[in-house]
């Protein structure tokens, strides 16, 4: 699949590659379609911010990052009925996103914990839910990324 996007230009995707959310992003119901974009280098240590590019409206992509790795306990409870139609869900196949916003002011940034995006990529199908419990919807992650970045700079 082709697109052109705002931040990448135009951009080729493998079908394989797309991810389907079928009831959208909060927010945007009718995007159902995206693609991870990432530097596969920085991939390697789990702890970049990659853009979940919609591949239905090219001006769209959100930042994302693996939420375990600024909270390596981050295990949201989640209702097997919502999760039910990404199919058959396994540690090794569940990858799970949360969204990132970056404000001006750099130190201030967040990540979106109690909105995760949830992806089973046996299928690449994904859903945002929504969780019950104590995450935060603007859970700080300045410091936990320089933290990261010190002790990946000391090895």
């Amino acid at each position: 699949m082709k697109a052109e996007t705002r931040i990448f230009g135009t951009i080729e995707i493998a079908d394989d590659k797309i991810i389907t959310l079928d009831k959208g992003m909060i927010g945007f119901p009718n995007l159902k379609h995206f693609s991870l974009i990432f530097d596969e280098e920085s991939e390697k240590d789990k702890f970049t911010i990659m853009w979940l590019q919609s591949m239905d409206d090219g001006d769209i992509a959100f930042p994302v990052i693996m939420p375990t790795t600024v909270k390596p306990d981050y295990a949201p409870s989640v209702n097997d009925e919502i999760l039910c139609p990404l199919g058959e869900l396994t540690a090794e196949n569940t990858y799970i996103l949360t969204t990132v916003t970056v404000p001006s002011n750099i130190e201030k940034i967040t990540s979106n914990f109690q909105a995760p995006i949830i992806i089973n990529t046996d299928n690449n199908k994904g859903a945002q839910i929504i969780v019950e419990g104590d995450y935060e919807i603007r859970f700080p992650i300045y410091d936990l990324l320089q933290q990261l970045n010190s002790e990946k700079a000391g090895e």
